[in-house]
């Protein structure tokens, strides 16, 4: 392209030397028309020569410029359908990753949901083991171990004995006897029958369960209270004399017992 333009300003210089040569003085015979003639066809050849030359340099530049050209809009048509590509490649892995997203929440909702299930199922667990294992209890001033079915039912029984239901109570008592013959509340159980038979007017049945307090338990807290209850039983039966026995026997065995000195009281009245 540079030689073509130097060959083009080059031009004038050559019509300028032509027409120079083409008018001579008139003092000047260097040349005759002839060589004159001839020389400026030389020169007009070798202009059109160079400016033909120039042409093909500048067509054979504009080929490579146009092939390059062409080759660049391949290049810039292949970019962009390797951005829109790379685009549709993130869109997708966008979409991929929102849908891992969502997977990762449920999937923590659900771990929470199963450990929220296994915490009740184990409080559900340690609940039943809880009401199935022995738990330390008392009665009249006694510590000891019963299952909890125990307790329910015995606590059943004296909140019958309390509701004064004599009779319904005589049997929830004798119940827990048989289902408990050697629970913890036994000798409390037998003082609080030998009550219940009392009170559904049962007398004879409640002097053995006093009786069989006694036996099991003398030294019970409630023991002195039995031997009392054995002699207002004996007193309802008409037997004065086993009364006063059994006062006495209250009175020596357990002396500084208020059932003595209710019993001294009652012995009184029967003289």
């Amino acid at each position: 392209m540079r030689s073509w333009f130097r060959s083009f300003a080059a031009a004038p210089a050559l019509l300028v030397l032509v027409l120079s040569l083409g008018s001579p003085p008139a003092h000047a015979g260097l040349f005759d028309d002839e060589e004159a003639r001839k020389a400026i066809l030389d020169l007009r050849l070798k202009l059109e020569q160079s400016n033909e030359q120039a042409r093909a340099r500048q067509a054979e530049q504009m080929t490579l410029m146009n092939t390059q050209l062409q080759q660049l809009g391949e290049q810039l048509s292949q970019m962009k359908r390797s951005l829109l590509d790379l685009n549709t490649q993130i869109e997708l892995l966008r979409a991929d990753n929102a849908k891992l997203r969502g997977q990762d929440e449920q999937l923590a909702r659900d771990v929470a949901e199963l450990q929220r299930k296994q915490k009740d199922i184990q409080q559900g667990v340690e609940d039943r083991v809880r009401r199935l294992e022995p738990q330390k209890v008392s009665a009249d001033g006694k510590e000891f171990l019963a299952d909890p079915e125990e307790k329910r039912l015995y606590d059943d029984a004296m909140a019958v004995m309390r509701k004064g239901e004599f009779a319904q109570a005589a049997a929830a008592l004798s119940g827990f006897q048989r289902r408990f013959p050697a629970s913890g509340y036994a000798e409390s159980v037998l003082f609080w029958l030998g009550n219940a038979h009392y009170g559904n007017r049962n007398y004879k049945d409640a002097i053995a369960s006093f009786r069989a307090l006694l036996a099991a338990a003398p030294d019970h807290p409630r023991a002195p209270e039995a031997l009392l209850s054995i002699a207002n039983c004996q007193i309802e039966l008409k037997d004065r004399a086993a009364a006063r026995r059994t006062i006495d026997e209250l009175v020596k065995a357990y002396p500084k017992s208020e059932a003595a000195q209710a019993g001294k009281e009652r012995i009184a009245s029967l003289r």
